[in-house]
């Protein structure tokens, strides 16, 4: 049995250099199916909806950090979409090969790729209403971490939203054993149940936004195993 009572640091294989394109493509196409079937998307949506709702815009800017393959932007552009909402997007991601299979997976998507850091983005002209992240702040050390949601919260006008995995037992062996069933990539079999041993519980979330001089949020668990945490500026 793994011991999960504090997070691993092991660095997951997605987070070397070198992987082939075909590679990453086959890790992501898989990602989004595990996205809809575990309902990730869904609770991306949630996030979305309550930083949207009861406002009086009518047009957005929305951005992603560590966006992958953008399906998560594009999940959200359907549900813009059906309810009048126009929105543009900025997807960042440090691996060229995922913006690539972004830009070329969604044509249509109004959406500025941006490969790179987004700790070095800087928004001169108008910054994004809403930036958010997920399956992405796993990748981080606590020291990382910390001035992540700093840059967030300093880089977005109304708020930012973190959709990531709670790390548990349960989740661990689930998505293991799943994962080695059904799963064509070397990729997913190794990262996904090590990105439930890189995850946070609830006590740890709260200690890093306290870290972080940040107030005004809130945490909600999510099935499968994942934390909603949503940050609305006052």
């Amino acid at each position: 049995m793994i011991n999960l009572k504090k997070r691993s640091l092991q660095k997951e294989l997605l987070d070397g250099d070198n992987i082939p394109f075909s590679d990453i493509k086959k890790n992501m196409q898989e990602l989004h199916t595990i996205n809809q079937l575990l309902g990730g998307h869904r609770i991306t949506l949630s996030g979305m909806k309550k930083l949207v709702d009861n406002t009086p815009f009518t047009e957005f800017v929305v951005c992603e950090i560590g966006c992958g393959g953008g399906d998560n932007m594009y999940a959200i552009h359907q549900w813009m979409r059906s309810n009048s909402i126009n929105v543009k997007y900025i997807g960042i991601d440090i691996k060229k090969d995922c913006i690539l299979f972004a830009s070329q997976q969604y044509p249509s998507l109004p959406a500025t790729w941006i490969t790179g850091d987004y700790a070095h983005v800087s928004f001169v002209d108008q910054k994004p209403d809403i930036i958010f992240s997920s399956l992405f702040c796993h990748h981080f050390t606590e020291a990382e971490l910390l001035k992540m949601l700093k840059w967030m919260k300093e880089n977005s006008s109304r708020g930012f939203f973190i959709n990531d995995l709670h790390r548990h037992p349960l989740a661990y062996y689930s998505i293991k054993w799943l994962t080695q069933l059904f799963s064509g990539s070397y990729l997913v079999k190794t990262d996904a149940p090590l990105s439930v041993a890189r995850g946070f519980q609830k006590n740890e979330w709260k200690d890093l936004f306290r870290k972080a001089g940040i107030s005004n949020y809130s945490i909600s668990w999510k099935w499968a195993f994942r934390h909603l945490i949503i940050y609305k500026h006052e």
